[in-house]
């Protein structure tokens, strides 16, 4: 009896032991048979948007351009900026040196040279024109020093005189001679040395081309 029951328990041993490894077999097939996806390589391509690609190219080449005209135009600045500094250094130069030649001229008693008067005041006005833009040279108004609108010959030298003060108080404003190293103390009274060169600078402009005149009509023609 017990030996027959022992049987039974073998037979039903294998028949799960069999029905498992059937199953496990069953699952291998089944798993190799509908793979979970294609292989690298198989399959239909992906589905890609061209519009979408060239939109994002589009935006990288705007940023790219927009960054290149940003360097581009602060290397131009930066070329401006020299440029006025160099101009600026050499218009201040000439205001002194040919006020000096004027000076010596004045000193020294000669006759005057109403041609040479007449290039000199030229100069002067013309680079004290520009000096007024790159400094925004702001009218003085009432405190604005008048300069005559004509004068007789006899005229001219006070007149040259004064034009040569003009340049010396205009040279020498502590204004423009400091201008790197500004106290903050100190800003009303740069304002006001501002003022004085802005003043300056126009009477300058005024009078010098008021000799021109004059001078222009005096000289002998050749």
């Amino acid at each position: 009896m017990r030996s027959c029951k022992d049987r039974r328990v073998k037979i039903l041993a294998r028949v799960v032991v069999t029905g498992m490894f059937s199953v496990c077999v069953a699952s291998a097939i089944m798993a190799q048979g509908t793979p979970a996806g294609p292989p690298p390589g198989a399959g239909p391509p992906a589905n890609i948007n061209p519009r979408g690609e060239d939109r994002v190219r589009r935006t990288s080449e705007v940023r790219l351009r927009s960054a290149e005209m940003d360097a581009s135009e602060e290397s131009e600045n930066q070329k401006r900026i020299q440029v006025a500094i160099t101009n600026m250094k050499q218009d201040f130069t000439r205001l002194q040196i040919v006020r000096n030649d004027i000076a010596r001229n004045l000193v020294a008693h000669k006759p005057m040279d109403y041609r040479l008067i007449t290039e000199q005041t030229a100069e002067i006005n013309r680079r004290a024109h520009r000096l007024s833009v790159y400094m925004v040279a702001q009218a003085a108004g009432d405190a604005e020093q008048e300069s005559p609108s004509a004068f007789k010959s006899e005229e001219m030298i006070d007149a040259l005189v004064k034009l040569c003060k003009l340049i010396d108080s205009f040279t020498e404003n502590p204004a423009l001679k400091n201008a790197a190293a500004v106290d903050a103390k100190l800003v009303e009274k740069v304002k006001e040395d501002k003022a004085r060169a802005d003043g300056d600078l126009r009477a300058i402009i005024k009078l010098s081309e008021n000799i021109h005149k004059k001078s222009d009509s005096l000289k002998d023609p050749k």
